[in-house]
């Protein structure tokens, strides 16, 4: 089950389309055998429901930040708590829209794959700390909703207060740049990945997350050094090993240093096996 999971998420993140939701929902998939096949249709055709809630003739913004806000948080509860960080399933789109708590990502998922079958303009925005989501034209009249809040819609200066909150420093516009789903998608891995890092017992969860992630079309090189590291925390001392020769061959044309490094530490973990 799990390998053909990972060949389908592998192909949907190819498309020259990626679709959010099918991603977000292949994850939970990962996750748990169970949200697979019927759940996974459950779900799809949940967020086809609720967009057609929606009224139609929404043309502004606002009417549609008032609309989602009335269907997804007033009428069904979606909403976020502190307690939410706390739990995987905020993290599982098919739990999400069971539960109708999440984390902002999740909650996020929701407007955006709500929203777009509705008609809507709309846009993921990972703003430091906190994803949002914005209606309209980035580039002109639009309004920012937190969906975490149940789709309260933010003035200015609610965005620089949030901002602020998770960095300290002013607002910039770049920060507003509309995320794309596959960036999306690796926020979500991310999140449960730093989720599941304090304890030892999830070091599976950890694996898994980062072998999605390494099955994106992008991400950062280093994440197959973290994988390896993984592996040698695991158990696979051999696994673990012959991923940091492959990673040093990768960067020692630019980093010897590093490199070196690498191949000293793989050294160290076929040692263990004596």
């Amino acid at each position: 089950m799990s390998a053909s999971v990972r060949e389908r998420f592998a192909a949907a993140a190819r498309e020259e389309r990626p679709d959010l939701a099918e991603l977000c929902l292949l994850v939970g998939a990962e996750a748990d055998p169970a949200l697979d096949g019927a759940a996974l249709d459950a779900a799809q055709i949940e967020l086809d429901r609720l967009a057609g809630l929606l009224p139609h003739g929404l043309a502004e913004p606002m009417e549609w930040a008032a609309a989602l806000h009335r269907v997804l948080g007033a009428g069904h509860g979606f909403h976020g708590t502190p307690a939410d960080y706390q739990r995987l399933e905020s993290s599982l789109l098919q739990q999400v829209l069971v539960r109708r708590r999440g984390l902002p990502i999740l909650l996020s998922v929701v407007w955006i794959e709500v929203a777009r079958r509705a008609g809507a303009h709309v846009y993921g925005v990972g703003l430091p700390g906190h994803f949002v989501v914005g209606l309209g034209d980035p580039d002109g009249s639009h309004v920012l909703v937190d969906p975490f809040d149940g789709g309260r819609a933010l003035s200015a200066a609610d965005t620089e207060l949030i901002v602020a909150g998770a960095t300290g420093a002013a607002l910039t516009p770049a920060m507003l740049t509309p995320a794309d789903p596959l960036d999306t998608v690796q926020r979500v891995l991310n999140n449960i990945r730093a989720w599941a890092a304090p304890r030892p017992e999830l070091r599976p969860v950890q694996l898994w997350t980062l072998e999605l992630t390494l099955l994106m079309p992008r991400h950062p090189a280093k994440l197959r050094y973290e994988r390896a590291r993984l592996l040698v925390d695991m158990g696979d001392f051999l696994g673990g090993a012959a991923e940091m020769d492959e990673y040093a061959e990768i960067i020692g044309a630019f980093d010897p240093e590093t490199a070196r490094a690498m191949r000293a530490e793989a050294r160290s973990a076929r040692a263990r096996l004596n």
